[in-house]
């Protein structure tokens, strides 16, 4: 008796399972396989972070070098180097303030000119995108909306390396695309 009731417990359980696993046969796929299909609704996606151009200069970021998005984000995978115009980027450091011969007073070489002759530069801003959260945090605090999130949900790469992304420079070999694209439809 008690080998007929595991029996058919034993039968009940793999009609339950079977039952499932029918209806979700017959169910639609939500899954998107990638190199066949691709997503389409990425309206809302946020990928990395990249530069906004000015509207005047497409070649030029927006960027007025606060460093608030290097000094917010948790990650510290933003970088930003720049230069007050004027200055030589080959230049000596100036050596500045010492305690000792041997020590420096930390910042005390960067002396800043008067504000209304600051003009600043900016040399490189680069994203370690393997380190990056994505909180959203240097967006929000960009006074001058000079960051945005990319739509670009097809990242790839094998390297890490790849993944440090160089962001003038890409702003800046988009902005030369965009002119040549502009330049072969003119010439057409």
């Amino acid at each position: 008796m008690r080998r007929l009731m595991k029996a058919l417990k034993g039968l009940w359980s793999l009609a339950v399972g079977l039952r499932i696993t029918a209806v979700e046969l017959i169910k639609p796929q939500i899954t998107v396989h990638y190199p066949r299909k691709e997503v389409d609704n990425l309206a809302t996606y946020r990928g990395h972070i990249e530069l906004v151009p000015q509207d005047e200069d497409p070649g030029t970021p927006r960027c007025i070098m606060c460093w608030r998005c290097v000094d917010i984000c948790p990650s510290r995978c933003i970088t930003l180097r720049m230069h007050v115009q004027g200055e030589e980027t080959g230049r000596a450091a100036d050596p500045g303030l010492r305690l000792s011969p041997d020590v420096q007073v930390p910042y005390s070489q960067h002396l800043a000119p008067p504000p209304d002759r600051i003009v600043r530069v900016l040399d490189g801003y680069r994203l370690n995108y393997s380190l990056c959260s994505l909180c959203g945090l240097c967006v929000q605090s960009c006074p001058v909306d000079a960051i945005r999130f990319t739509g670009n949900a097809y990242l790839v790469g094998t390297t890490r390396q790849t993944f440090d992304i160089d962001l003038l420079a890409r702003l800046q070999q988009r902005a030369a695309s965009t002119a040549a694209a502009r330049g072969a439809a003119r010439a057409a």
